[in-house]
């Protein structure tokens, strides 16, 4: 399996990408965490997008908000599957961020999840490595399967205090 990088374009990024992290690692899945600024590091951006292949990367997130390029810029240096993450950040409620990481041109996509939505971003890189791990695709399955059965234990219990 290969391994997931999370990279956000500053510091401030970090309560977001936190929850990314952590599923990824209760999945067991491999995660190397970077501080890369589309703008202001945009040299050790793209070296690390056009050689995370060879690094043993099989999937980057990307979260990043105001002008939010950081996404795009990785994918435009590598064909690895890159998440963006959109997020918040003062002054603004992500929505420049989500339209920004969205709205790539022709050829270079960014799969991107709602804003501040690291949660998913790592659910669907953990879906990207699933392709060819089954192990992984079953741990996907239980998960599913046992969110299945709380959600419908709670349903039992309304209509049983509401009937």
């Amino acid at each position: 399996m290969g391994k997931v990088g999370v990279v956000m374009g500053s510091k401030s990024d970090l309560p977001v990408v936190e929850k990314a992290i952590r599923v990824l690692q209760e999945y067991g899945v491999g995660v190397e965490v970077r501080v890369l600024s589309a703008h202001r590091c945009p040299d050790e951006a793209r070296s690390f997008a056009a050689s995370a292949r060879e690094s043993g990367f099989s999937v980057l997130i990307a979260a990043a908000g105001m002008a939010a390029h950081l996404a795009g810029a990785l994918a435009a240096n590598t064909t690895l599957p890159v998440i963006g993450i959109p997020c918040r950040s003062a002054g603004s409620d992500g929505m420049d961020a989500l339209l920004s990481t969205v709205m790539m041109p022709s050829g270079v996509p960014v799969a991107t999840v709602a804003i501040d939505g690291a949660k998913n971003a790592a659910m669907l890189a953990l879906q990207i490595l699933a392709v060819t791990d089954g192990d992984l695709a079953q741990k996907l399955d239980d998960a599913r399967r046992a969110e299945r059965e709380k959600l419908l234990a709670i349903d039992a219990e309304m209509r049983a205090q509401y009937q």
